[in-house]
């Protein structure tokens, strides 16, 4: 597995970050790749919807707007997000034949969770778990949520840990969500979720370790990249009908 730094092909709008996730996809899909592990971080707010959610249902739309908090969409499922300086992102593109774990959906939820769960419990005191699909929990509140999208050879994992996040922002801008696991009980956004205050120096370090990514990507390989990255800019993430779409 390849390490990628994003900040070498420069990616730092809501649009090209969530682009540059794709194209580490469509490269690995496309080019018999053994996978990629690259992080993020926005130094901006937005609001990131599930493939499959609807803005009305998951947003104050009127409150981010008041904010100039831009509202955008990711190309796989699971819930609706803030994003912003305080939440790490780490993203996974893996083979599917690398593991047998990963040939479903549930396998590789399960497969990829535990070790994230056993790569970074050990840095913080309190008990760390995996509850309901792919959320894991800092003594029952949750500050990680996880999806997955998959194609014929590859399948893509990411997941955003709430580090230094401002919490009460998450409650202006986002509603209560329909699709509840069982664990939450209802519970509003402010008594569900917490922050893992780690140095998230310490998080990439145990994850590149977990996953033995090598940090050696060639220029050819930036250079396709970023140009993949900018054509689903244009194409996609910067759209209103994908952005907005029913």
């Amino acid at each position: 597995m390849e390490y990628f730094n994003p900040e070498q092909i420069d990616s730092s709008s809501p649009a090209e970050l969530l682009a540059c996730e794709e194209a580490l996809f469509e490269h690995a899909e496309s080019a018999d790749h053994p996978g990629f592990l690259t992080f993020w971080e926005s130094t901006t707010y937005f609001v990131v919807l599930g493939y499959g959610k609807h803005t009305k249902e998951e947003v104050f739309e009127q409150a981010c707007a008041d904010l100039r908090i831009p509202i955008l969409r990711r190309s796989s499922g699971g819930g609706t997000v803030l994003q912003g300086r305080g939440c790490l992102n780490f993203t996974l593109v893996l083979p599917i034949e690398s593991a047998t774990e990963l040939e479903t959906i549930t396998g590789a939820n399960r497969f990829i969770m535990q070790r994230t769960r056993d790569a970074i419990a050990p840095l913080v005191a309190g008990k760390v778990e995996l509850q309901g699909h792919t959320d894991l929990t800092l003594d029952g509140l949750k500050f990680s949520g996880n999806a997955q999208r998959r194609k014929r050879r590859c399948l893509l994992f990411h997941g955003a840990l709430l580090l230094n996040l401002d919490l009460t922002l998450v409650s202006k801008v986002l509603r209560l969500p329909r699709q509840q696991p069982d664990y939450r009980q209802n519970r509003p956004h402010e008594s569900f979720l917490t922050l893992f205050k780690v140095d998230p120096v310490k998080i990439k370090t145990a994850l590149i370790e977990t996953w033995n990514a090598k940090q050696n990507t060639s220029a050819e390989i930036r250079r396709e990249v970023a140009a993949r990255m900018k054509n689903l800019v244009v194409s996609k993430y910067s759209r209103d009908d994908w952005n907005f779409r029913s």
